[in-house]
């Protein structure tokens, strides 16, 4: 009994292992677009910028579209604190690396309802 179980178990864990591999690729985000709907929609763009060694500036601009027309842009500008410097390795066209200081970047999360 045991001899006629083994064929049946590799075949199990076979398609086990098949499945695994396939369900590992990446997928497609459909949430990602390369245009936007000027038929009715907000497109919103985050951008921070650095102004001092003290300071970011926190710039947020809404577009508002209707008809495929532009009907509105508002854009906000926020100070935040600046986040310091970082040590960083940075390689120029022919190759040659140097260690350089820049400053730290806000990582920027948007969560829409």
């Amino acid at each position: 009994m045991n001899t006629q179980m083994k064929p049946i178990v590799l075949v199990i864990l076979g398609c086990a292992a098949f499945l695994f591999l396939f369900s590992c690729a990446d997928k497609q985000n459909e949430d990602v677009t390369q245009s936007v709907n000027k038929n009715g929609s907000v497109e919103t763009a985050v951008q921070v910028d650095h102004l001092d060694s003290l300071h970011d500036i926190l710039i947020t601009t809404h577009k508002i579209w209707a008809r495929n027309q532009e009907v509105k842009t508002l854009v906000y500008r926020d100070t935040l604190p600046a986040l310091g410097i970082e040590h960083a390795t940075a390689e120029n066209a022919e190759g040659d690396t140097k260690n350089v200081q820049v400053k730290k970047d806000y990582e920027i999360f948007i969560t829409v309802k």
